[in-house]
């Protein structure tokens, strides 16, 4: 699978994602999506992300989570949503499973060609 075939497919993801969390009663709302090299750099130097991540690839999204009108900042409050992501397809990941807990972090792992 290319990069842009990849990147079709994870945004087809996302909407899934979107649809199931809007029917089961969630809010969200976009957070980061496409992150610059530099940008990455200095969230690694700062210890807020890392220096390789798939947001330069345009395979990961922050999506914010709402519930009763309240914005969740607790990873835990994600994990449907990561669980649903998960099943979607092979490569999905959710960041509430990294060793720092980053609930609102969604991507798919990038093993194809450019």
């Amino acid at each position: 699978m290319t990069l842009v075939e990849q990147q079709q497919l994870f945004v087809v993801l996302v909407g899934a994602l979107i649809q199931w969390a809007t029917s089961h009663g969630y809010g969200l709302t976009f957070g980061e999506a496409h992150r610059t090299p530099e940008q990455a750099t200095w969230n690694a130097q700062h210890g807020t992300g890392i220096a390789a991540s798939l947001h330069m690839q345009r395979l990961a999204i922050d999506l914010n989570l709402w519930i009763d009108g309240n914005y969740q900042i607790d990873s835990a409050a994600y994990a449907p949503l990561g669980e649903y992501w998960e099943q979607l397809h092979d490569r999905c990941r959710w960041g509430g499973r990294f060793d720092r807990p980053d609930g609102n972090h969604f991507s798919m792992e990038w093993r194809g060609v450019r």
